[in-house]
């Protein structure tokens, strides 16, 4: 059976992204509020609008590791502004993608936008024509998933390509060397412009886990590539009440979903943020269990209502399953636009953790174990992906801004739940970090630990550099652009 066809048949399409008739509800308000504010706080300057390509070379401060050569890429949103109109959320701007070259103890920077359809009709026309995530528009027809793809999640290297990701589109292929876009990536003829998710797994082998959904459709789509980037498996999950799924992880056996309570409005007129309605006080959070031999459910466990954007890792641990989430209290999707009127999220202890689930089979039942406090973006060595892990890489926030500003790296033990930490401080927010092996590495922690800062009170970018067996004694080194660079989702680094 063609899946394309039967994914979209029940009821993935327009009308399940919100993308309806209705009103343009963006305006030239948020715009104004927004830059108000910026001139009295610059830590907002991170949700400053970007024009145009971004190239130079970074000036480094103490000694890059002689070992540590590649391209970390990284992607996330660019343009807020158009038209003399802002965007409601954090989420709706177009990509931009990133690389830094490092090597010969040299760092050097590029960015650019990807060049999605939305950006090109959008840039002619000189206003937003199309929905975004947080903000409505309705000003010219939706054809499929890619009108609206804004390709601004992830940046992935794979089979000597280099994709930018999205949540409910097509991949977007870039030139690995210079970002410029080379198009629609199709991975097969019956899979055009179905959705390929921002959180793909790479297995041991080299190959590729990955998964689409659109919320309102209650079906999931499971992809395997193999190392060629060929589709080599493919299947239907259907998820009773599905909506928003981001993230997922992968174990020897198992792929592990979490499946918030959230629930949609009918309202064509809504975003699809706006539509999408809180039920924590009714409804789980689910673990939803999908087997990876027969691509078929296998169990679905359910949580004290949390939500929940990011993952880190899974493993077989005799007859039960163990994942790490970072689990939200409440409904954290209005929370990212609050900057983009200007106001910064209040910093509240137990707003989020990092945890470790346990999943049981045999009972049915989910335990939790917490290993760290406010924290996000949780990664791991790319080498245990999908087996035993033991090292767990977040982000965290202190309150020293009386925000909900991520600022310090944190690698976390996830045997004792000890933390080597070390905190950026006032004036600092943190991207996402990495672990990149050694050549030859024995351990999680014979590694570098690779990421992005912004500098807010100089207006710059800088990339750092941690050893990962020693986080707390600081970056050993940081390359210092001499401008500010977009603020990244994710991305990964892809070793020379």
């Amino acid at each position: 059976m063609n899946q394309r066809r039967q994914f979209l048949s029940h009821g993935i399409g327009l009308a399940a992204l919100g993308l309806g008739a209705g009103p343009a509800l963006a305006d030239s308000a948020t715009s104004r509020l927004f830059h108000q504010s910026l001139e009295r706080d610059p830590r907002l300057s991170v949700y400053a609008d970007t024009a145009g390509e971004l190239a130079g070379d970074a000036v480094v401060h103490g000694r890059l590791p002689a070992d540590l050569n590649g391209v970390f890429y990284r992607n996330g949103p660019g343009r807020f502004e158009l038209g003399g109109e802002r965007y409601h959320h954090w989420f709706d701007g177009d990509g931009f993608a990133q690389r830094w070259q490092i090597g010969g103890g040299r760092v050097a920077h590029r960015g650019r936008f990807v060049l999605t359809k939305k950006f090109e009709d959008e840039s002619r026309a000189g206003r937003f024509l199309y929905p975004a995530f947080g903000t409505y528009i309705d000003r010219r027809a939706v054809k499929n998933n890619d009108t609206v793809n804004v390709a601004n999640t992830n940046l992935l290297p794979f089979n000597g390509g280099v994709y930018a990701l999205w949540e409910g589109g097509s991949a977007i292929e870039l030139d690995p060397l210079t970002l410029a876009t080379r198009g629609v990536k199709t991975w097969r003829a019956d899979l055009k412009s179905m959705p390929f998710s921002a959180h793909p797994k790479i297995d041991p082998d080299g190959g590729l886990w990955n998964f689409g959904s659109v919320q309102g459709g209650d079906r999931l789509v499971i992809y395997r590539l193999n190392a060629a980037g060929e589709v080599t498996r493919t299947a239907m999950v259907p998820v009773p009440r599905l909506t928003m799924v981001h993230d997922f992880v992968v174990s020897g056996r198992h792929l592990i979903f979490l499946v918030p309570p959230y629930a949609m409005a009918g309202d064509p007129d809504l975003s699809l943020a706006e539509s999408l309605r809180w039920e924590g006080g009714a409804r789980p959070l689910r673990a939803v269990v999908v087997d990876k031999d027969t691509l078929a459910l296998r169990q679905v466990f359910e949580l004290p209502a949390r939500s929940v954007f990011h993952l880190g890792n899974a493993f077989e641990d005799g007859a039960c399953t163990r994942l790490d989430a970072v689990l939200h209290e409440g409904d954290i999707l209005p929370d990212p636009g609050l900057p983009m009127r200007g106001q910064m999220r209040e910093y509240r202890e137990g707003r989020s953790s990092t945890v470790q689930i346990t999943l049981d089979y045999a009972s049915g039942q989910a335990r939790e174990a917490r290993l760290f406090g406010v924290s996000e973006f949780p990664r791991v060595a790319p080498q245990v992906v999908s087996s035993r892990h033991r090292k767990l890489a977040v982000l965290g926030a202190d309150g020293v801004d009386q925000a909900f500003v991520l600022n310090t790296v944190n690698l976390i033990d996830t045997d004792s739940g000890k933390a080597d930490s070390y905190a950026f401080g006032a004036g600092w927010q943190v991207e996402e970090h990495v672990l990149v092996p050694r050549r030859g590495a024995r351990s999680e922690t014979d590694a570098y630990l690779v990421g992005v800062a912004q500098d807010v009170r100089r207006g710059q970018t800088v990339m750092t550099v941690f050893d990962a067996h020693n986080i707390k004694a600081g970056p050993r080194a940081l390359a210092r652009l001499a401008y500010r660079a977009p603020v990244c989702f994710h991305g990964n680094f892809l070793a020379s």
